[in-house]
């Protein structure tokens, strides 16, 4: 049997095909009627070479292998791209949520963040089931790995860019608490001030007919507590509601009770919502009104968001709407059934100031700036009782 190995080596060394035949250590021993053994050897030798590459053809793996799986994987497919997406929304999502503001504030957790979850969620879903490559390597588990810390920095940097700018830290909507004072909630924040006295923060548009009914309880409430002047009356334009226009507004308060910050839209046009003028007002707006309009927030710890404070269709009376005049005199004097509608969120709003300047409800009336409220029915020993008993759940 020729030793091929050995043909191998000899060839290596330069010999030709005579002088390999005739060495002994290969072994070859052709017919004694082969004249040219050298040739015949190297005939011998092409076809055993063939015989040897076929045979590593019918072994050759059908599959690529392991090194060119990795390569592939390091592209960026679109599996790829879903798993440093999915954890640095997801990641985002989650600080967003537990902190509105500041984190919050560039793209609040809901509904933004959370339908870009679900995008990026479904589109590594819908890649993973189109793949035939493993779902899970050490090269995707890096790519998780990193979006993670993406996420983290993301996170970190809109926080601590917020925190810089005196964006307050306020915590999610589902860390408040609910109060008798229908949708209001209470939330362990710091006080906003604003002159040194308690900020009275509106944000609504006079398109918004929900925004023009709750106007009238919010005129009122203020005018408890000091003199709203430059006051223009006129009527939503969604469904002809009548107005108070508080962006028109100017407020003092002699006794510095409340400082009075309206963000409205007085465009007209149906949707549009107004421009906050810092990051303190968006940061409320981001984080508490469920982004729809009318909002309020008394002191930073009282916020009314995601309803509105007074139906539009409760200012109709057999029909027909009220007029702003009808509303202006009513309302004004605290008699007349439109008070009666109002009258119940005008009694919440200023107990929330009252609340925030330290002072109980039993002593209202004795205050200077309630002065002018001290004949009205609003201020009637079962009504102060009522709302007494209700503000005992207001820590």
């Amino acid at each position: 049997m020729v030793d091929w190995d050995r043909v191998e080596e000899l060839r290596s060394k330069g010999w030709d095909w005579d002088e390999i035949a005739d060495d002994p250590k290969v072994g070859f021993h052709p017919d004694a009627s082969m004249h040219e053994p050298g040739r015949a050897l190297r005939g011998l030798y092409h076809r055993q070479r063939s015989r040897e590459d076929r045979r590593k053809e019918v072994v050759k793996p059908t599959g690529p292998s392991k090194e060119d799986r990795e390569k592939e994987e390091r592209r960026w497919t679109l599996t790829r791209i879903g798993y440093l997406l999915v954890p640095v929304v997801a990641v985002w999502f989650l600080f967003a949520y537990l902190i509105p503001s500041p984190i919050g504030l560039v793209l609040p957790a809901i509904p933004y963040l959370a339908l870009a979850l679900v995008v990026v969620v479904f589109i590594l879903l819908y890649s993973l089931l189109r793949s035939t490559k493993p779902r899970w390597s050490k090269v995707y588990r890096t790519t998780l790995i990193s979006g993670v810390i993406l996420g983290l920095l993301v996170s970190g940097m809109i926080g601590f860019g917020g925190y810089l700018l005196g964006c307050p830290i306020l915590p999610p909507t589902s860390s408040g608490t609910s109060l008798s004072a229908p949708n209001w909630a209470q939330y362990s924040v710091s006080p906003w001030h604003e002159n040194g006295a308690p900020v009275f923060y509106f944000y609504g548009a006079t398109w918004c007919p929900y925004c023009s009914a709750s106007s009238w309880a919010i005129w009122k409430a203020l005018s408890g507590f000091g003199t709203v002047s430059g006051t223009a009356f006129q009527y939503s334009a969604e469904d002809s509601i009548p107005e108070v226009v508080l962006a028109s507004v100017s407020y003092t308060s002699p006794s510095n009770a409340v400082t009075f910050v309206a963000s409205e839209d007085t465009s007209g046009v149906t949707g549009t919502f107004p421009a906050t003028s810092n990051c303190v007002e968006q940061a409320y707006v981001s984080a508490y009104s469920s982004n729809s309009i009318p909002f309020v927030a008394i002191n930073g710890q009282f916020v009314h968001g995601g309803s509105t404070i007074i139906q539009p269709t409760d200012l109709s009376s057999g029909g027909t709407t009220f007029t702003t005049a009808q509303m202006e005199q009513q309302v004004g004097t605290a008699n007349g059934t439109a008070w009666g509608i109002v009258q119940g969120q005008v009694w919440w709003m200023m107990a929330f100031i009252a609340e925030s300047n330290g002072v109980t409800v039993a002593t209202l009336p004795q205050q200077p700036y309630y002065s002018s409220w001290g004949n009205h029915a609003v201020w009637g020993a079962n009504t102060q009782s009522s709302v007494s008993t209700d503000l005992s759940d207001i820590g």
